[in-house]
Protein backbone atom coordinates (compact mmCIF):
# COMPACT_ATOMS: atom_id res chain seq x y z
CA UNK A 1 0.00 0.00 0.00
CA UNK A 2 1.20 3.51 -0.62
CA UNK A 3 0.01 7.00 1.07
CA UNK A 4 1.61 9.22 -1.63
CA UNK A 5 4.84 8.22 -2.86
CA UNK A 6 5.28 6.09 0.27
CA UNK A 7 5.62 2.48 0.08
CA UNK A 8 4.17 1.37 3.21
CA UNK A 9 5.05 -2.47 2.21
CA UNK A 10 9.19 -1.52 2.09
CA UNK A 11 10.98 -1.11 5.31
CA UNK A 12 10.53 1.99 5.93
CA UNK A 13 8.35 3.24 8.83
CA UNK A 14 5.98 6.20 8.24
CA UNK A 15 6.66 9.01 10.54
CA UNK A 16 3.37 11.33 10.79
CA UNK A 17 4.41 14.88 12.35
CA UNK A 18 0.83 15.82 14.05
CA UNK A 19 0.32 19.38 13.72
CA UNK A 20 -3.03 19.44 15.64
CA UNK A 21 -3.32 22.53 17.83
CA UNK A 22 0.59 23.24 17.89
CA UNK A 23 0.48 26.74 15.60
CA UNK A 24 -0.28 29.28 18.35
CA UNK A 25 -3.14 30.88 16.37
CA UNK A 26 -0.70 31.96 13.81
CA UNK A 27 -0.22 30.75 10.11
CA UNK A 28 2.93 31.97 9.72
CA UNK A 29 4.13 29.70 13.35
CA UNK A 30 2.05 26.60 11.42
CA UNK A 31 4.63 26.75 8.02
CA UNK A 32 7.57 27.27 10.15
CA UNK A 33 6.26 23.84 12.19
CA UNK A 34 5.81 21.83 8.95
CA UNK A 35 9.43 23.11 7.62
CA UNK A 36 10.93 22.28 11.11
CA UNK A 37 9.50 18.65 10.37
CA UNK A 38 10.74 17.61 7.53
CA UNK A 39 14.16 19.11 9.11
CA UNK A 40 13.10 16.78 11.98
CA UNK A 41 12.96 14.06 9.39
CA UNK A 42 8.81 13.78 9.17
CA UNK A 43 7.50 11.80 6.25
CA UNK A 44 4.32 14.01 6.74
CA UNK A 45 2.50 16.86 8.32
CA UNK A 46 -1.02 15.75 9.77
CA UNK A 47 -3.64 18.64 10.08
CA UNK A 48 -7.00 18.49 11.86
CA UNK A 49 -9.98 19.76 9.86
CA UNK A 50 -12.88 21.20 12.16
CA UNK A 51 -14.64 24.59 13.33
CA UNK A 52 -16.24 24.31 16.84
CA UNK A 53 -19.80 24.77 15.58
CA UNK A 54 -19.06 21.28 13.37
CA UNK A 55 -17.46 19.45 16.73
CA UNK A 56 -20.06 20.72 19.61
CA UNK A 57 -22.86 22.81 20.55
CA UNK A 58 -21.75 26.40 22.09
CA UNK A 59 -23.57 25.26 25.24
CA UNK A 60 -22.19 25.46 28.97
CA UNK A 61 -24.60 23.18 30.28
CA UNK A 62 -23.08 20.42 32.40
CA UNK A 63 -22.66 17.76 29.44
CA UNK A 64 -20.58 19.95 27.24
CA UNK A 65 -18.21 20.60 30.36
CA UNK A 66 -14.74 18.85 30.19
CA UNK A 67 -14.24 17.01 33.20
CA UNK A 68 -12.36 14.08 34.60
CA UNK A 69 -8.87 14.87 34.98
CA UNK A 70 -7.52 16.22 31.62
CA UNK A 71 -6.09 18.80 30.47
CA UNK A 72 -8.96 20.82 29.88
CA UNK A 73 -10.89 20.53 33.00
CA UNK A 74 -13.60 23.51 33.31
CA UNK A 75 -13.39 24.73 29.77
CA UNK A 76 -16.54 24.14 27.67
CA UNK A 77 -16.22 21.47 24.53
CA UNK A 78 -16.87 24.70 22.62
CA UNK A 79 -14.68 26.61 23.75
CA UNK A 80 -11.74 24.05 23.61
CA UNK A 81 -12.27 23.86 20.11
CA UNK A 82 -12.42 27.09 19.29
CA UNK A 83 -8.97 27.96 20.86
CA UNK A 84 -7.36 24.66 19.32
CA UNK A 85 -8.44 24.81 15.36
CA UNK A 86 -6.83 25.51 12.54
CA UNK A 87 -8.87 27.78 10.33
CA UNK A 88 -10.05 26.45 7.00
CA UNK A 89 -8.64 29.52 5.39
CA UNK A 90 -4.92 28.60 6.49
CA UNK A 91 -5.03 24.70 4.55
CA UNK A 92 -4.26 25.99 0.73
CA UNK A 93 -0.90 27.55 2.16
CA UNK A 94 -0.21 24.83 4.51
CA UNK A 95 -0.57 22.36 1.70
CA UNK A 96 1.56 23.83 -0.73
CA UNK A 97 4.24 24.80 2.27
CA UNK A 98 4.07 20.96 2.81
CA UNK A 99 4.09 20.04 -0.80
CA UNK A 100 7.75 22.41 -1.12
CA UNK A 101 9.15 20.60 1.44
CA UNK A 102 8.86 17.44 -0.10
CA UNK A 103 6.39 16.39 2.76
CA UNK A 104 2.89 14.35 2.69
CA UNK A 105 0.04 16.46 3.73
CA UNK A 106 -3.15 15.15 4.98
CA UNK A 107 -5.92 15.77 7.61
CA UNK A 108 -8.39 14.30 9.96
CA UNK A 109 -11.84 15.62 9.00
CA UNK A 110 -14.22 15.68 11.78
CA UNK A 111 -17.48 16.13 9.62
CA UNK A 112 -19.06 15.45 6.21
CA UNK A 113 -18.03 18.99 5.28
CA UNK A 114 -14.59 18.99 6.20
CA UNK A 115 -14.18 16.02 4.02
CA UNK A 116 -15.66 17.87 1.16
CA UNK A 117 -13.40 20.67 1.34
CA UNK A 118 -9.78 19.12 1.67
CA UNK A 119 -11.18 17.18 -1.52
CA UNK A 120 -9.90 19.85 -3.60
CA UNK A 121 -6.22 19.23 -1.90
CA UNK A 122 -6.57 16.03 -3.03
CA UNK A 123 -4.95 14.60 0.30
CA UNK A 124 -2.83 11.15 -0.13
CA UNK A 125 -4.91 9.61 2.64
CA UNK A 126 -7.73 10.50 5.45
CA UNK A 127 -7.30 10.15 9.45
CA UNK A 128 -9.92 9.09 11.48
CA UNK A 129 -9.43 10.16 15.02
CA UNK A 130 -10.14 8.19 17.92
CA UNK A 131 -13.20 9.64 19.03
CA UNK A 132 -14.78 9.76 15.67
CA UNK A 133 -14.35 5.72 15.03
CA UNK A 134 -17.83 5.83 16.32
CA UNK A 135 -18.91 8.00 13.87
CA UNK A 136 -19.48 4.82 11.36
CA UNK A 137 -21.54 7.39 8.73
CA UNK A 138 -18.06 9.63 8.84
CA UNK A 139 -16.22 6.77 8.58
CA UNK A 140 -18.26 5.42 5.36
CA UNK A 141 -18.50 8.99 4.24
CA UNK A 142 -14.51 9.28 4.31
CA UNK A 143 -13.78 5.69 2.83
CA UNK A 144 -15.91 6.37 -0.41
CA UNK A 145 -13.69 8.54 -1.60
CA UNK A 146 -11.17 5.81 -2.00
CA UNK A 147 -8.14 7.29 -0.37
CA UNK A 148 -5.94 4.78 2.36
CA UNK A 149 -7.68 5.03 5.75
CA UNK A 150 -5.45 5.81 8.71
CA UNK A 151 -7.88 4.86 11.57
CA UNK A 152 -6.76 5.31 15.46
CA UNK A 153 -8.66 3.01 17.14
CA UNK A 154 -8.67 5.27 21.01
CA UNK A 155 -11.65 4.81 22.39
CA UNK A 156 -13.07 1.58 19.94
CA UNK A 157 -14.24 -1.83 20.97
CA UNK A 158 -13.00 -4.76 19.29
CA UNK A 159 -16.56 -4.59 17.77
CA UNK A 160 -16.49 -1.15 16.41
CA UNK A 161 -12.98 -1.68 15.24
CA UNK A 162 -14.70 -4.79 13.14
CA UNK A 163 -17.38 -2.27 12.21
CA UNK A 164 -15.57 0.29 10.78
CA UNK A 165 -13.41 -2.56 8.89
CA UNK A 166 -16.56 -3.60 7.45
CA UNK A 167 -17.68 -0.03 6.60
CA UNK A 168 -14.56 0.64 4.39
CA UNK A 169 -14.71 -2.91 2.80
CA UNK A 170 -18.06 -2.26 1.85
CA UNK A 171 -16.98 1.04 0.09
CA UNK A 172 -14.83 -1.23 -1.63
CA UNK A 173 -11.70 0.21 0.20
CA UNK A 174 -9.37 -1.98 1.85
CA UNK A 175 -6.81 0.68 1.94
CA UNK A 176 -6.38 -0.13 5.93
CA UNK A 177 -3.99 1.07 8.43
CA UNK A 178 -5.28 0.70 12.25
CA UNK A 179 -3.68 2.16 14.61
CA UNK A 180 -3.09 1.24 18.28
CA UNK A 181 -3.99 4.58 20.21
CA UNK A 182 -4.60 5.31 24.22
CA UNK A 183 -6.83 8.27 24.27
CA UNK A 184 -5.31 9.76 27.29
CA UNK A 185 -3.37 13.09 27.03
CA UNK A 186 -0.71 12.25 28.31
CA UNK A 187 -0.86 8.64 28.07
CA UNK A 188 0.53 6.73 30.92
CA UNK A 189 3.55 3.75 29.94
CA UNK A 190 1.07 1.58 31.17
CA UNK A 191 -1.66 1.91 28.98
CA UNK A 192 0.32 1.65 25.64
CA UNK A 193 -0.96 -2.16 25.26
CA UNK A 194 1.89 -2.13 22.06
CA UNK A 195 1.18 -5.66 21.74
CA UNK A 196 -1.82 -4.56 20.35
CA UNK A 197 0.03 -3.52 17.44
CA UNK A 198 0.90 -7.10 15.81
CA UNK A 199 -2.64 -8.32 17.01
CA UNK A 200 -4.43 -5.37 15.07
CA UNK A 201 -2.14 -6.70 11.99
CA UNK A 202 -3.04 -10.50 12.59
CA UNK A 203 -6.24 -10.37 13.23
CA UNK A 204 -7.62 -7.65 10.81
CA UNK A 205 -5.50 -8.78 8.04
CA UNK A 206 -4.32 -4.33 7.83
CA UNK A 207 -1.13 -2.31 8.35
CA UNK A 208 -0.99 -1.31 11.43
CA UNK A 209 0.83 1.71 13.21
CA UNK A 210 1.14 3.59 15.99
CA UNK A 211 -0.51 6.80 17.60
CA UNK A 212 1.36 8.03 20.17
CA UNK A 213 0.12 10.01 23.20
CA UNK A 214 3.11 9.35 25.71
CA UNK A 215 5.87 11.55 27.25
CA UNK A 216 9.46 11.04 25.51
CA UNK A 217 10.52 8.87 22.66
CA UNK A 218 10.21 5.31 24.22
CA UNK A 219 6.86 3.64 22.72
CA UNK A 220 7.59 4.85 19.02
CA UNK A 221 10.87 2.86 19.34
CA UNK A 222 8.99 -0.01 20.99
CA UNK A 223 6.46 0.28 18.65
CA UNK A 224 8.18 -0.74 15.40
CA UNK A 225 9.96 -3.33 17.17
CA UNK A 226 6.63 -4.98 17.27
CA UNK A 227 5.84 -4.04 13.59
CA UNK A 228 3.95 -0.45 13.59
CA UNK A 229 4.25 0.54 9.81
CA UNK A 230 3.18 4.05 11.07
CA UNK A 231 4.03 6.36 13.89
CA UNK A 232 1.93 9.69 14.59
CA UNK A 233 3.18 11.80 17.17
CA UNK A 234 2.15 15.64 17.85
CA UNK A 235 4.63 18.16 17.12
CA UNK A 236 5.23 21.19 18.49
CA UNK A 237 7.95 24.00 17.42
CA UNK A 238 8.69 25.26 20.68
CA UNK A 239 6.40 24.15 23.91
CA UNK A 240 6.63 28.04 24.65
CA UNK A 241 3.85 28.61 22.09
CA UNK A 242 1.80 26.76 24.66
CA UNK A 243 -1.88 25.61 23.68
CA UNK A 244 -4.34 22.56 23.92
CA UNK A 245 -1.66 19.47 23.07
CA UNK A 246 2.15 21.48 23.95
CA UNK A 247 2.32 18.96 26.81
CA UNK A 248 2.37 15.79 24.91
CA UNK A 249 3.95 17.35 21.99
CA UNK A 250 7.95 16.69 21.24
CA UNK A 251 9.76 19.89 20.35
CA UNK A 252 11.93 20.09 17.54
CA UNK A 253 15.21 18.36 19.19
CA UNK A 254 12.96 15.58 20.95
CA UNK A 255 11.15 15.05 17.05
CA UNK A 256 14.80 14.62 15.62
CA UNK A 257 16.17 12.12 18.27
CA UNK A 258 12.68 9.50 17.80
CA UNK A 259 13.25 9.82 13.93
CA UNK A 260 16.74 8.82 14.36
CA UNK A 261 15.79 6.33 16.89
CA UNK A 262 13.42 4.80 14.76
CA UNK A 263 15.71 4.78 11.96
CA UNK A 264 18.20 2.69 14.12
CA UNK A 265 15.40 0.69 14.60
CA UNK A 266 14.71 0.04 11.53
CA UNK A 267 18.03 -1.70 10.59
CA UNK A 268 18.12 -3.82 13.79
CA UNK A 269 15.60 -5.44 13.00
CA UNK A 270 16.33 -6.22 9.14
CA UNK A 271 15.00 -9.33 8.22
CA UNK A 272 14.49 -13.24 8.99
CA UNK A 273 17.66 -14.78 8.08
CA UNK A 274 20.08 -17.67 9.02
CA UNK A 275 22.71 -16.92 6.56
CA UNK A 276 26.17 -14.96 7.93
CA UNK A 277 26.59 -12.15 6.44
CA UNK A 278 30.39 -11.39 5.11
CA UNK A 279 31.13 -9.81 8.95
CA UNK A 280 29.74 -12.99 10.99
CA UNK A 281 31.76 -15.13 8.36
CA UNK A 282 34.62 -13.21 9.37
CA UNK A 283 34.24 -13.18 12.85
CA UNK A 284 34.26 -17.10 12.84
CA UNK A 285 37.86 -17.06 13.24
CA UNK A 286 37.34 -17.05 16.78
CA UNK A 287 35.10 -19.74 16.48
CA UNK A 288 36.13 -22.96 17.65
CA UNK A 289 38.02 -25.97 15.47
CA UNK A 290 39.69 -29.16 15.43
CA UNK A 291 43.87 -28.57 15.52
CA UNK A 292 46.54 -30.52 16.06
CA UNK A 293 47.97 -30.17 19.37
CA UNK A 294 50.61 -32.66 19.29
CA UNK A 295 52.96 -34.00 16.17
CA UNK A 296 51.52 -36.75 14.76
CA UNK A 297 53.19 -40.19 12.97
CA UNK A 298 51.59 -41.16 9.77
CA UNK A 299 49.35 -44.70 11.17
CA UNK A 300 49.27 -42.83 14.62
CA UNK A 301 45.51 -43.17 16.74
CA UNK A 302 44.06 -39.52 17.00
CA UNK A 303 43.17 -38.76 20.62
CA UNK A 304 41.96 -36.30 23.24
CA UNK A 305 45.60 -36.06 23.60
CA UNK A 306 46.93 -34.55 19.58
CA UNK A 307 43.54 -33.57 18.49
CA UNK A 308 41.66 -30.69 20.36
CA UNK A 309 38.85 -28.31 19.63
CA UNK A 310 39.78 -24.96 20.15
CA UNK A 311 40.49 -21.37 18.91
CA UNK A 312 40.56 -20.31 15.91
CA UNK A 313 37.75 -21.91 13.81
CA UNK A 314 40.08 -22.34 10.25
CA UNK A 315 40.18 -26.27 11.24
CA UNK A 316 37.57 -28.37 10.94
CA UNK A 317 34.27 -27.96 12.38
CA UNK A 318 34.01 -29.51 16.15
CA UNK A 319 30.58 -31.44 14.95
CA UNK A 320 33.12 -34.31 13.59
CA UNK A 321 35.27 -34.87 17.12
CA UNK A 322 33.41 -38.30 17.84
CA UNK A 323 34.58 -39.63 13.88
CA UNK A 324 37.85 -38.07 14.50
CA UNK A 325 39.29 -40.03 17.69
CA UNK A 326 39.96 -43.42 17.22
CA UNK A 327 41.25 -42.97 13.06
CA UNK A 328 44.46 -42.82 11.93
CA UNK A 329 46.80 -40.76 10.20
CA UNK A 330 47.24 -40.96 7.00
CA UNK A 331 50.49 -38.66 6.81
CA UNK A 332 52.63 -36.92 9.79
CA UNK A 333 51.11 -34.57 10.82
CA UNK A 334 52.13 -31.14 12.82
CA UNK A 335 51.39 -29.17 16.42
CA UNK A 336 49.56 -26.55 15.41
CA UNK A 337 48.26 -27.69 11.88
CA UNK A 338 44.25 -27.27 11.02
CA UNK A 339 43.17 -30.94 10.98
CA UNK A 340 41.23 -31.95 7.67
CA UNK A 341 38.61 -34.82 6.93
CA UNK A 342 41.27 -36.42 4.04
CA UNK A 343 44.23 -36.36 6.98
CA UNK A 344 42.82 -39.41 8.63
CA UNK A 345 41.04 -43.01 7.82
Amino acid sequence: MNIGNFDLDGTRTLIIAELSANHGNSIETAKETIRAAKKAGADAIKLQTYTADTLTLNCDKEDFVVKGGTLWDNKTLYELYKEAFTPWEWHAELFACAKEEGLLCFSTPFDKSAVDFLEQFDPPAYKVASFEITDYELVRYMASKQRPMIISTGIATLNEIEDVVRICQREDNSEIILLQCTSSYPAPLEGANLLTIPDLAKRFGVIAGFSDHTLGITAPITAVALGAKVIEKHFILDKAIGGADASFSLDVEAFTLMVQAVREAEKLLGQPTYNSDTKTIKGRQFSRSLYIAKDIAKGEVLSEENIRSIRPGYGLHPRYIKDVLGKCAKENLSFGERLHKEDFE
